[in-house]
């Protein structure tokens, strides 16, 4: 599958994005039908009610089809309490996970939110958190955490990835590998976190590696400098832990994805040019890219200009279209 697409098709199939509106547009068609991205990421500023979210979903769909694409991850943050897209007068509210205390809660609770979302036309979550909160600082996460104890978090996270999956949700767990120690916010600048891979492994990893043993479909990369992993790069643009630590030693294929460049953590320090490069050179499969801008339409020409001229590149990107093309195909996207 795949064999037969053009060098935008390809192109198009590395990108996730964002868009303003609540109905089918201009935007979208360009999107879609142009720049053929592989996904599309929904936020409060797109979404009025269940009527409205369930027609523009389907818009989505039939548009991706009528530009003779693959269908489309359609993608939402949806992981309960303060993060959530989907709120009171018009969707039930879920609590924040860390109110949810044994692994047969998770899998009911992601059982009745995957339902909500397949009724909509969603496909993808960008949950759970598997980040864990350590007792005695003030965590980042503390509120969006399934708790302190490595081995809680990863049975609770591991149920709730099996039961969205089950639903026919793709589970993307976050924010690997893990930025439950730091304090400040990726969204404003970027956090540092001094620790080396024996302690990653022996604590923020359990619950990534146990995210892996349920098959989760995707994994989100930080934007979080790890100095003693890799002195030069954060998570979200590293060849060391999205290639050698998450691909090679964990062992994972699924699909991996940036979180949002548009966050401080990215613009205030690189160009999307610069950007690129890193995604392309250390597999990362999704750049993930949320707001409306020239940054959208830069980073697909930067894509198609790298995996067409140099052979490297053309190899990784491949590999990584077959990964997102065999994710579409499992989870029957078209049906």
């Amino acid at each position: 599958m795949g064999n037969e697409f053009s060098a935008d098709q390809m192109t198009g199939q590395r990108l996730m994005v964002g868009f303003d509106g609540t109905e089918f547009n201009t935007d979208l068609e360009f999107l879609i039908g142009t720049l053929k991205v592989g996904g599309i990421i929904l936020f409060a500023r797109n979404i009025e009610n269940p009527n409205q979210l369930a027609r523009l979903c389907t818009a989505i769909q039939d548009h991706a089809r009528y530009a003779g694409q693959p269908p489309v991850f359609i993608a939402i943050d949806q992981e309960g309490g303060t993060v959530a897209r989907l709120r009171q007068p018009h969707f039930r509210e879920f609590p924040g996970i860390p109110a949810l205390t044994t692994p047969s809660e998770a899998k009911t609770f992601a059982l009745e939110m995957a339902g909500q979302l397949s009724e909509l036309g969603i496909n993808m979550n960008m949950a759970p958190v598997l980040d864990i909160a350590p007792k005695g600082m003030q965590s980042i996460m503390e509120r969006r955490s399934f708790g302190h104890d490595p081995i809680h978090v990863a049975a609770m996270g591991k149920a709730m990835i099996e039961s969205f999956q089950e639903q026919g949700i793709m589970a993307v767990a976050k924010h690997f590998p893990g930025i439950g120690r730091t304090t400040l916010d990726s969204h404003l600048d970027m956090p540092e976190l001094d620790v080396s891979a024996d302690g990653l492994e022996a604590f923020d990893l359990i619950p990534f590696q146990a995210s892996l043993t349920a098959d989760v479909a995707g994994m989100m990369l930080s934007h979080i400098y790890y100095k003693q992993i890799d002195p030069l790069w954060p998570a979200s643009l590293s060849k060391a832990i999205a290639s050698d630590l998450l691909r090679r030693r964990l062992g994972f294929d699924g699909i991996v994805m940036t979180d949002d460049l548009d966050m401080g953590a990215i613009v205030n320090h690189y160009d999307i040019y610069t950007v690129i490069e890193q995604i392309l050179a250390a597999e990362i499969d999704i750049a993930l890219i949320c707001h409306k801008g020239p940054n959208i339409e830069i980073a697909f020409e930067e894509i198609k200009r790298k995996t067409t001229n140099d052979e490297g590149f053309a190899q990784k990107n491949r590999e990584s279209v077959a990964r997102i093309l065999r994710l579409k195909e499992k989870f029957n996207l078209a049906g």
